[in-house]
């Protein structure tokens, strides 16, 4: 596993059983305060249940983990990071803003762009910029923003990366049972509707998995409900979900999206990115030597992305115009 540049080790997957995950279930008593607005919102009663069975909340879809029910997301959105403008407050981090000035015929296809475990969307943002040449940022619409929960244990990028560090839902040593899943669905659905509407999702690591069963959640009822299809995926460093509840939901049929997957050859995930791939049609597949980490690209990776990127652009409506300018969104 290449450590020196991963986001995270073996804690950072949110993935199966053998890996030895230590988890970390204390709740810190700071986490409490807005997430009932998340529950009354989207009218669910989260219960707990056994890896196996699926139970109902009030809205008719299925509970696909536990919740704590006073566990709190940061109210109104509102902590993305991004470059610094002239007043020195944090900006939503789309890199869209960052050249304004560039003629774009059409508009850049836009990401939600989920970060790995116990990281941050600042983090994600750094490793994507920091690797990824500008002929390959220049024509997507990024935006990164933090998951919903404080970390609630040490990030193994301590040292590495600057807090704060979050994490999307938690989940057991064997990556079967799962708490907050329902809510951090639900989490993602609004900052979709505020902030959209994306054409996709990229992921890494637990951001990964996330993306990956959320389009096929999606396409069978069980998730972003509210939001319009999710037509492209980036995932580096994915997984499956292991619980059967879930699994059976996101992965039962062929999901039809057009996506691009990074598999590392020193991955400790990398078996699991290989069986994800079978659960898609016809994906761009990028391979390179490190481990879990967002690569960079060389010279056949980039003309993989730039394939993939040609076959969205061509997706685009003609007669959509750029969204270079886009509204800011600042840190509360």
């Amino acid at each position: 596993m290449d450590r020196s540049h991963s986001l995270s080790s073996s804690s950072d997957l949110a993935t199966g059983a053998g890996f030895g995950v230590k988890f970390h279930r204390d709740v810190s008593a700071t986490h409490l305060k807005t997430l009932n607005k998340i529950v009354k919102k989207r009218r669910t009663t989260a219960r707990l249940s056994p890896p196996a069975v699926i139970e109902k909340s009030q809205s008719g879809l299925p509970s696909l983990g536990s919740s704590r029910p006073k566990h709190a997301f940061r109210s109104k959105f509102s902590r993305f990071n991004g470059a610094r403008n002239g007043s020195g407050r944090s900006a939503m981090g789309s890199l869209a803003e960052a050249d304004e000035g560039i003629n774009h015929p059409r508009r850049r296809p836009r990401f939600l762009c989920l970060h790995g475990f116990r990281t941050s969307g600042a983090i994600m943002r750094t490793q994507v910029v920091g690797k990824w040449p500008e002929e390959v940022t220049a024509r997507l619409d990024l935006v990164f923003p933090d998951a919903p929960f404080p970390a609630e244990g040490k990030s193994d990028v301590e040292g590495i990366f600057s807090p704060p560090y979050y994490e999307w839902f938690q989940f057991d040593k064997d990556f079967m049972k799962y708490t907050n899943l329902d809510e951090c669905f639900a989490y993602i659905e609004d900052l979709m509707i505020q902030h959209g509407p994306f054409d996709g999702l990229m992921g890494f690591s637990q951001g990964a998995i996330l993306s990956a069963a959320l389009v096929g959640l999606q396409a069978r009822g069980f998730a972003l409900t509210r939001v319009p299809k999710v037509k492209y995926l980036i995932i580096i460093g994915g997984a499956k979900f292991q619980s059967q509840a879930v699994a059976e939901r996101a992965y039962a049929a062929p999901i039809d999206c057009t996506s691009l997957h990074f598999l590392g050859d020193m991955d400790f995930l990398r078996k699991h990115g290989e069986a994800l791939l079978e659960s898609f049609v016809k994906p761009y597949v990028i391979r390179h030597p490190k481990g879990h980490t967002v690569p960079r690209l060389d010279d056949k990776s980039l003309e993989t992305m730039h394939d993939f990127l040609h076959k969205i652009e061509n997706d685009l409506p003609t007669e959509e115009t750029s969204n270079d300018k886009l509204e800011e969104v600042y840190m509360s």
